[in-house]
């Protein structure tokens, strides 16, 4: 796989303006990967991140994954279990607590098991869409805002 950077000379730091393609980015931060070069490894513990990749040097310190990894947790995994809940009440006559048994640590387990792949694809779509600081450029307030309204 061969991969061609440009540089531009904007001051003091060097920015690319290579192609960013989503899908690939998403799919490498699923995988743990660095969205840029997809050698380095992405997180440095559990759900933190490295602050730059050991291979190509993309700083990765400036994400803002915030709150949408949990919520891309739970919507997957409520689904999943809710649905594997429902067919096999159809299917096998268990009690309320032969339930619990099996669909607590199924949930636990997989929110533990996609909470890092999905971080790790929503730091990818960051990286792809150069959001908050991807983009090579410190980020600044639009030029046309109206101004701030001193009674208020």
């Amino acid at each position: 796989m061969q991969t061609t950077f440009e540089q531009k000379r904007t001051g003091p730091a060097t920015v690319y303006t290579e192609d960013r393609p989503t899908g690939r980015s998403i799919r490498r931060g699923l995988l743990c990967r660095c969205p840029r070069c997809g050698e380095g490894r992405l997180f440095k513990s559990f759900l933190k991140p490295v602050d730059a990749c050991s291979v190509c040097g993309e700083e990765m310190h400036h994400h803002r994954a915030d709150d949408l990894p949990p919520y891309l947790v739970i919507t997957i995994v409520g689904h999943l279990v809710l649905g594997g809940y429902m067919m096999t009440d159809l299917i096998l006559p268990f009690s309320t607590w032969m339930h619990l048994a099996i669909w607590v640590p199924v949930t636990l387990l997989g929110a533990l098991a996609l909470m890092q792949p999905v971080k790790g694809g929503v730091i990818g779509l960051q990286w792809a869409l150069r959001m908050h600081g991807f983009g090579g450029q410190e980020p600044a307030p639009e030029e046309g805002l109206p101004p701030r309204d001193a009674d208020a």
